[in-house]
């Protein structure tokens, strides 16, 4: 059955993408900006007047001060002068900026949608949503930075893991609707669907897992792969009492949870692409398919690369950006499956 599309539909959909490219540059200059220790070099959250930059040199010693009372300029950075720190403040600046951006891009054509009566009741709920997730994006950003400015240097891995699922889940949101938007349900429901659904849950897990990782810096030690402190299985998982504090606080057991979650991913996602051979599949779900083995194949050489190497900034910030791009790949393909898939 072929469905017509709304015009209307289709330009909403185009937005919605739009969005989610730049939800996903901000998911990018995020990792940059913590790669690069920028991220505590602004002590103060200014949602509404933080729009512009210190203008004049009176200014810029008036925020350096401000930073010079944080355990970042003491602990780490205190052989820094105002120079110095301009370089670690404009990444972090940028990144809140381009924040900003998306509220403005997203609000203005949203506000623009209702006016012209474009949007229905379900599509006005949906995109109010997006738009409060967005608002608790901004607060838990601010809520996991103020976690680095009280006594230790690092924001919390904890709260920098539910920042980036967040931004997950924003991103998978947009994608579904518009996705929806473009390809309505045929009403269809196949062993497939729940397999794509599984496979995106999966995705999102191990992301999330990588998130542990960053906030402990945990890709910094144990530099070899297969093996791990010299065995598959190294001791001392699991080491802390409870047991289950490991899982989120040993440097050790993170990074040996995240591998097994993306072995176990790869190993999930060459399962699910055998398997979808025996579905009929139009060409577009059937290249998704495709698309979701090959960035996956490539995510995992990345990762082990990156590891290999020590984490250098540059494959760092490619592997972060490599697991949005898989999840949304995960997503499209259960959305595709939802709407065009039958078993034979």
């Amino acid at each position: 059955m072929i469905f017509d599309v709304d015009p209307r539909h289709k330009i909403i959909a185009g937005w919605l993408f739009v969005m989610v490219a730049m939800v996903f540059a901000m998911v990018v200059l995020g990792g940059i900006t913590r790669l690069t220790e920028s991220g505590l070099s602004m002590v103060e959250w200014r949602p509404v007047t933080g729009w512009f930059p210190p203008m004049t040199e009176a200014e810029w010693l008036a925020v350096f001060e401000k930073y010079q009372q944080s355990p970042e300029f003491h602990k780490v950075n205190a052989h820094m002068d105002v120079h110095d720190f301009k370089s670690i403040f404009w990444m972090e600046f940028l990144h809140r900026l381009w924040g900003r951006i998306i509220g403005v891009v997203f609000a203005v054509p949203f506000a623009f949608f209702m006016i012209m009566r474009w949007l229905d009741r379900a599509l006005t709920l949906k995109l109010a949503l997006m738009f409060v997730l967005g608002g608790l994006q901004g607060l838990m950003g601010w809520y996991m930075v103020k976690s680095g400015l009280v006594d230790r240097p690092d924001v919390s891995q904890y709260r920098l893991t539910v920042h980036f699922g967040l931004a997950l889940v924003i991103i998978a949101y947009m994608e579904w609707v518009a996705l929806g938007l473009l390809h309505p349900d045929t009403g269809k429901s196949t062993g497939g669907r729940r397999f794509a659904i599984l496979v995106a849950c999966w995705t999102f897990i191990t992301a999330l897992s990588g998130g542990f990782v960053a906030g402990l810096d945990a890709g910094f030690a144990y530099n070899t792969f297969p093996l791990m402190d010299g065995a598959l299985i190294p001791d001392g998982l699991y080491s802390l009492s409870p047991w289950i504090r490991s899982a989120f606080d040993d440097i050790l057991t993170v990074q040996f949870n995240h591998r097994v979650l993306a072995i176990s991913l790869l190993v999930l996602i060459g399962v699910f692409w055998l398997k979808a051979r025996y579905f009929v599949l139009q060409p577009r779900p059937r290249r998704a398919v495709n698309f979701l083995l090959g960035v996956v194949i490539a995510q995992a050489v990345l990762g082990i690369t990156t590891l290999l190497l020590v984490i250098p900034i540059p494959l760092a910030v490619a592997h972060q950006a490599g697991a949005v791009i898989v999840f949304m790949a995960a997503v499209r393909v259960a959305r595709e499956m939802q709407s065009s898939a039958r078993s034979v």
